[in-house]
């Protein structure tokens, strides 16, 4: 795969990452025209007992002690999102990219739109999957590995 200078960036990021996340072990990974495909085991061996999670209130509490809760403005819930986890991992690594890929405009002073909350380099969200057994570990990985062989580049000139 023949990357620009994005995607380089990009690139550069994710292989940073594991140096960074001792947690985290990569196996197959690819940087795509517009996406990226990754093989990431998070190490559990060590116990985690530093991450102390709130216990959220359940229904009874609030029945128990109603006057408590009456006035109580409900609000809407903000994902969790744990330390030496994929989903921190993917947020730290979107943030690097972003701050370089950034970083980059403004040394070439390119004319381009900056990153930010209004305007996305990654799309929002992204597609994880917890890999039950060797099988599907191989499958998976042989995917990401020839993925770039079965690319059809016109898509990309459509839009």
């Amino acid at each position: 795969m023949v990357l620009s200078e994005f995607g380089e960036i990009v690139r550069a990021e994710f292989q940073k990452s594991f140096e960074i996340r001792s947690e985290l072990i990569q196996h197959e990974e690819i940087v795509m025209p517009n996406h990226i495909h990754a093989l990431v085991e998070i190490d559990q061996s060590e116990k985690r007992n530093d991450l102390k999670i709130k216990r959220v209130p359940k229904r009874e509490d609030y029945q128990q002690n109603h006057e408590a809760y009456r006035d109580l403005k409900i609000k809407r819930n903000r994902p969790v999102r744990l330390p030496q986890s994929i989903s921190s991992f993917i947020a730290g690594f979107k943030s690097a990219v972003n701050t370089k890929i950034d970083d980059y405009i403004d040394e070439l002073q390119l004319n381009i739109p900056k990153y930010n909350r209004n305007n996305h380099f990654f799309q929002p969200n992204y597609h994880d999957h917890v890999i039950r057994n060797d099988q599907e570990y191989q499958n998976i990985k042989y995917y990401i590995r020839y993925n770039p062989e079965n690319w059809n580049y016109d898509r990309l000139k459509d839009k």
